[in-house]
């Protein structure tokens, strides 16, 4: 398993997994991060908030999530 498909070990190595894959697709969320309350709590699962994007990158992030589950874009 290479370093960029192994499970994240922290909750900042998930949300910088994750930005980079969504870069790699031609996706960029303007504000991932950890969620305050749970990256605060000591709970072992911290969230990660994707924040918020407009209906452009909403439809990108769409097409690539189908177009990896195998059922095509647009």
């Amino acid at each position: 398993m290479t370093e960029s498909h192994r499970p994240a070990r922290t909750a900042e190595e998930a949300v910088e997994q994750l930005r980079v894959a969504l870069h790699d697709v031609g996706i960029v969320l303007p504000s991932p991060g950890i969620d305050p309350v749970t990256g605060a709590s000591g709970h072992p699962y911290a969230l990660v908030s994707l924040g918020r994007c407009n209906l452009g990158v909403a439809s990108r992030l769409a097409a690539a999530l189908r177009t990896a589950a195998g059922g095509g874009g647009a």
